[in-house]
């Protein structure tokens, strides 16, 4: 018999879902808590970037092979890729963020950098979900929105950065994300075309025979 004392651990973990909710609906009160909080590098990645980011990949990976022609190994490679890349993407935006406060008052501290980075990509992140259905995945844009917003009220307050050079750091922290996600999109749009193609040729090869 089951000792009726026994707990089953929830399928999700309850401390990630709060902090979704929370940084989603009270950002700020949200940001103040993620300020005065110990984390590292690691734990910031392994228990919530790694797990939200793999919403999109996933997402996608089901959408393409429910609604598209798309072959599964082919799917999943560019799932895979595209899981990478956006992981990437966020660690090197933690790496600029933390690079470029000096040159605005702010402090330098790679953790609270890395915080800003990984907390700031939630809206995108869970939006992604809209990836599953292809034709409403233009809704996803609405969380990369969402996510600059989240930005534009972190970052001053875990950089601890001046009010007069707020708006300029936030604006070449922008900058520099969009120059990087436009790299991983390139790199992700550039996957996929390599994959459907090789797909294609060994179809076409098997078709011969």
């Amino acid at each position: 018999m089951t000792d009726p004392t026994t707990h089953s651990q929830p399928a999700v973990d309850p401390a990630l879902v709060a902090r979704v909710k929370g940084i989603l609906v009270q950002p700020n009160a949200e940001w103040l808590r993620i300020d005065g909080e110990f984390a590292t590098t690691k734990t910031l990645f392994t228990r919530y970037a790694m797990i939200l980011a793999a919403i999109g990949p996933v997402a996608g990976l089901i959408g393409s092979l429910i609604f598209g022609d798309a072959s599964i190994i082919g799917a999943l490679v560019v799932a895979l890729i595209s899981y990478g890349l956006s992981l990437a993407a966020v660690f090197v935006l933690g790496i600029l963020i933390n690079a470029l406060a000096p040159s605005f008052g702010s402090t330098v501290d790679q953790v609270q950098a890395m915080k800003v980075a990984v907390y700031a990509s939630t809206a995108a992140w869970v939006a992604a979900i809209f990836d599953l259905i292809p034709v409403l995945s233009i809704l996803s844009l609405i969380g990369a929105i969402y996510s600059l917003v989240l930005l534009f009220i972190g970052l001053p307050m875990l950089m601890k950065t001046p009010d007069d050079k707020k708006v300029v750091y936030y604006v070449v922290v922008l900058i520099a994300g969009l120059v990087l996600y436009a790299i991983i999109g390139a790199a992700i749009r550039a996957v996929t075309l390599s994959v459907a193609a090789t797909t294609a040729g060994l179809a076409g090869t098997g078709a011969g025979y």
